[in-house]
């Protein structure tokens, strides 16, 4: 993250500036670089917060629909249930009406009482008959929505299912390119790992971080031979895989710099140094300078305490940090 510079430390800049003669266009590409790198920053942040919250929610309303599946799902079962109940006493009343009917036309002389008691229980009859064929029409009718609505919900519950699964995949590939990314940089680095260098990935990212001892004398920003050789190594695998970003970002200890000339203090040493190795790096002319930034944090990123000597040696670092671009993420995220 980047540190946003006092007004104080700008005016003692630009104080500095007037005094050493160099040119004001030089310092304002500075700053105008600088204020880029904390843009792109804090759109990287919000495009994995974004990334993060999105995956949350999808996963969220994938639970939602399926509870609301299961629900209908037992629902129409129930009601299944009752349109077969309703259907055997449908039979049933069939069937004792078709009795009735054939004790009427038995009886056809008997005494008039009896015929109307039995008209009686047919009329009766009759009717629950036409109550329950109402019922069973009606139970048929809201089968019918109720599996149009299971269909409908079936099909946003896979199509939701279908969006979780891509953007999984997604991330996995994203995960697998950044395995891939940290396994050519170590092998182009082979014999500098563990000599001043080392190799880790953290929040989807491969950080090269390189000792003070491997690049810079001490109060110096001229790169080694022994670090520009490893730079040039890291250049080509950066010429070869196009769709990283790289931010170079310059780190120092909390001792106050005491050196002259064109530095001041430890910010002017790490962005200094950050700028010299990005100077060996764009030697290369397969690496696009648009996708390189450089910054400085000074003493205010530091890995280690500054209360000891060892500390104080891991906190004087240069890290390379390299960033697979997120397009494919990002595209699968605005499809939903």
């Amino acid at each position: 993250m980047f540190k946003k510079a006092s007004p104080l430390g700008f005016i003692l800049s630009l104080v500095f500036l007037s005094i050493s003669c160099v040119p004001t266009r030089q310092f304002e590409e500075l700053q105008s670089k600088q204020q880029n790198c904390q843009d792109e920053l804090a759109l990287e942040k919000e495009k994995n917060l974004s990334l993060s919250e999105s995956n949350t929610e999808l996963s969220g309303k994938l639970e939602v629909l399926d509870e609301k599946y299961q629900n209908m799902l037992a629902d129409t079962l129930a009601l299944s249930r009752r349109l077969q109940s309703a259907r055997e006493r449908l039979n049933r009343i069939e069937k004792s009406n078709q009795d009735l009917l054939n004790q009427l036309a038995g009886m056809q002389e008997g005494n008039a009482k009896e015929t109307k008691a039995l008209l009686s229980q047919i009329k009766k009859a009759q009717n629950e008959l036409r109550l329950r064929e109402d019922e069973v029409l009606s139970l048929e009718k809201e089968m019918d929505a109720r599996k149009r609505a299971l269909d409908n919900l079936q099909a946003e519950l896979n199509q939701r299912d279908q969006r979780l699964q891509e953007l999984e995949a997604a991330l996995s590939r994203k995960d697998e390119a950044v395995r891939a990314l940290k396994n050519k940089v170590m092998n182009a680095l082979t014999g500098f790992e563990g000599n001043g260098l080392s190799i880790t990935t953290k929040n989807g990212k491969v950080y090269v971080s390189m000792d003070e001892k491997l690049l810079f004398k001490s109060g110096s920003y001229q790169v080694d031979s022994r670090g520009v050789e490893a730079l040039g190594h890291l250049s080509q695998v950066l010429a070869q895989n196009k769709d990283i970003n790289v931010m170079i970002e310059g780190h120092t200890d909390n001792v106050p710099y005491n050196g002259s000339g064109a530095l001041q203090d430890n910010w002017d040493l790490s962005v200094k140094r950050a700028t010299s190795i990005v100077r060996i790096i764009i030697r290369n002319k397969g690496i696009d300078a648009q996708r390189l930034t450089v910054a400085g944090r000074s003493k205010y990123a530091p890995v280690d305490s500054n209360a000891t000597a060892a500390g104080r040696s891991k906190n004087r670092r240069t890290e390379i940090i390299l960033t697979p671009k997120l397009d494919e993420l990002f595209k699968i995220l605005e499809s939903n």
